[in-house]
């Protein structure tokens, strides 16, 4: 789950994905991801597939040599690779590592030389998050598909910590329930799905 800067609960830069193998983020790789480009490359690869530098510039509105340095960035730093048996030596086809990224927060605490990364990663996460509420909202459903997505909260529960952990892995549980196999057909009038958890504390305010 994302988390502010400070926590220690672990913020995730990809939803529940129990097949694939898992990488920790250390503070090299932090420092190589966290830039609002380089983020917003890595998000388009992830959510939709391998890419050439100049399909990124045209999405993104950025000079090619730009993005093409910050694609070299990313694999530098094992978040991305080239896909091979694919384009030329002036086209270079780039796609996701399959590897999940977890990064916990509690492994900067203690390292200020970190901190201003962490903050730069968590802020762009959270406006990637909310920049794909508001294009769902924006955008022109048909009603079946109005009907199926949803965007809610629930504001009236009082818990622990631990409580709270104990929501959150049941919540990654049912997601991991419904995640197909790598490789398995989807059915025909399915389309690509983000599921967006945010649960954590509130401070009270107010009173008296």
């Amino acid at each position: 789950m994302p988390d502010q800067p400070g926590h220690s609960a672990p913020a995730r830069t990809t939803g529940p994905a129990p097949s694939r193998p898992a990488r920790r983020l250390d503070a090299r790789s932090l420092r190589g991801l966290a830039h609002p480009l380089r983020m917003r490359i890595f998000e388009l690869l992830t959510l939709d597939g391998p890419a050439t530098s100049a399909r990124l510039s045209a999405r993104l509105g950025e000079n090619t040599g730009t993005v093409s340095w910050h694609l070299r960035h990313l694999a530098e730093h094992g978040f991305i690779e080239e896909e091979t048996g694919r384009g030329t030596k002036r086209e270079r086809w780039w796609k996701r590592v399959g590897v999940t990224n977890d990064l916990n927060t509690a492994d900067f605490r203690d390292d200020p030389d970190s901190r201003g990364a962490l903050f730069v990663y968590l802020h762009e996460l959270v406006q990637q998050y909310f920049t794909r509420v508001t294009d769902y909202v924006n955008e022109d459903w048909d009603e079946t598909w109005r009907q199926a997505g949803t965007v809610a909260d629930w504001h009236d529960l009082r818990l622990t910590p631990e409580q709270l952990k104990a929501l959150n892995a049941e919540l990654f549980e049912v997601v991991a329930r419904h995640t197909p196999a790598p490789g398995a057909a989807a059915a025909p009038d399915a389309l690509p799905v983000v599921v967006q958890l945010q649960s954590f504390p509130r401070r009270e305010r107010g009173g008296a």
